[in-house]
């Protein structure tokens, strides 16, 4: 079992950046996949960012470009850094960690808001 804690949100003019940092507790980090979702106020939950335990990395046709995500295993910390900012990047973010293929089990964060505002 893993535990999350998102930090790093915050109020940021657009243009702007943020550094996420998801810090995991509990044993073998270093097998999980990692994520970064976010939920904007009224909207679903969407994937942003992912990385493999191989360290390979998928993201939103959204934030390419703009967002990278990456790990220190050695921290057992995965951090999403946000460049400029949009403000329909406003959300709150979540990490996720997954462990297993077949019958996967999944671990979320408690979020971390973002807002993108002049």
């Amino acid at each position: 079992q893993v535990q999350l804690v998102e930090s790093g949100g915050g109020l940021v003019q657009p243009g702007g950046s943020l550094r996420l940092s998801c810090a995991a507790s509990g044993d073998s980090f270093s097998r999980y996949a990692m994520a970064w979702y976010r939920q904007a106020s009224g909207k679903q939950r969407e994937l942003v960012a992912g990385i493999t335990s191989g360290g390979i990395t998928n993201y939103a046709d959204s934030v390419k470009g703009r967002f990278t995500i990456s790990r220190d295993n050695a921290k057992n910390t995965v951090y999403l850094q946000m460049n400029s900012l949009k403000p329909e990047d406003t959300a709150v973010y979540y990490c996720k960690a997954r462990r297993g293929v077949i019958t996967p089990l999944d671990y979320w964060g408690q979020g971390t808001q973002v807002t993108v505002s002049a």
